[in-house]
């Protein structure tokens, strides 16, 4: 039986890129996109990938995801949905710091479920405090507070068999973040793979970068 993953923002970026990676892999992939009647390149994935309608925001499109899911289990949820500029600091807040833990949290079952019992949230550097204190941004700011959100509830995924981590995903060369981004999308999302394969129960409610070093908060 094949592995199944799930992941959430998967059209573009690094989220199109590991749904490619894991389903030439011959994984079982469910993505979600904002749009399943035009999923562009997502669309044109090879492999068993099964497409679902999300905004990440929604709690009607969540219940919906739930209800498609029913008791799948979910070996790999990987929550890459995320926003940056020129949006409302509101909106910022709730893509990149609320969603990630009410998407992991609804989708608990499916993961503890499986055989492998794993998570990983997409955050940035950016979001990393280093014992300062005062605003990041609004960008850093949504990354510290989900990084914050994450290490309340670690505990209790790990009661339930679930490794979990935030991943770093290097700066990257998407539409968030610029061509001359170091960081190429399949060498990062190659790289999350990775370190999602070779996670350990030590590893678990940490901070990790796509290239394996652990990072501080």
């Amino acid at each position: 039986m094949s592995s199944t993953c799930l992941i959430i923002g998967a059209s573009r970026g690094i989220g199109l890129e590991l749904v490619t990676q894991y389903a030439a892999d011959g994984w079982a992939v469910h993505a979600t996109t904002r749009s399943v009647h035009q999923p562009g390149p997502l669309g044109e994935v090879a492999g068993a990938v099964t497409l679902h309608q999300m905004d990440v925001r929604s709690d009607a499109d969540l219940a919906a995801l739930q209800l498609a899911l029913d008791r799948t289990p979910v070996d790999l949820l990987i929550h890459s949905a995320g926003v940056y500029r020129n949006t409302p600091r509101e909106v910022i807040m709730a893509v990149n710091a609320e969603a990630p833990i009410r998407v992991a949290e609804a989708l608990l079952d499916n993961v503890a479920a499986s055989s492998q019992r794993k998570i990983a949230l997409i955050t940035s550097q950016l979001g990393a405090r280093r014992g300062r204190t005062g605003s990041l941004g609004d960008y850093g700011d949504s990354k510290a507070a989900l990084n914050d959100a994450f290490r309340l509830r670690a505990p209790g995924w790990a009661k339930r068999g679930i490794r979990a981590i935030v991943i770093h995903p290097g700066w990257v060369s998407t539409d968030m973040g610029g061509s001359s981004a170091p960081v190429s999308v399949s060498e990062s999302a190659a790289g999350i793979r990775r370190l999602m394969g070779g996670l350990t129960t030590r590893m678990h409610g940490g901070f990790w970068t796509w290239d394996g070093r652990e990072h501080e908060w």
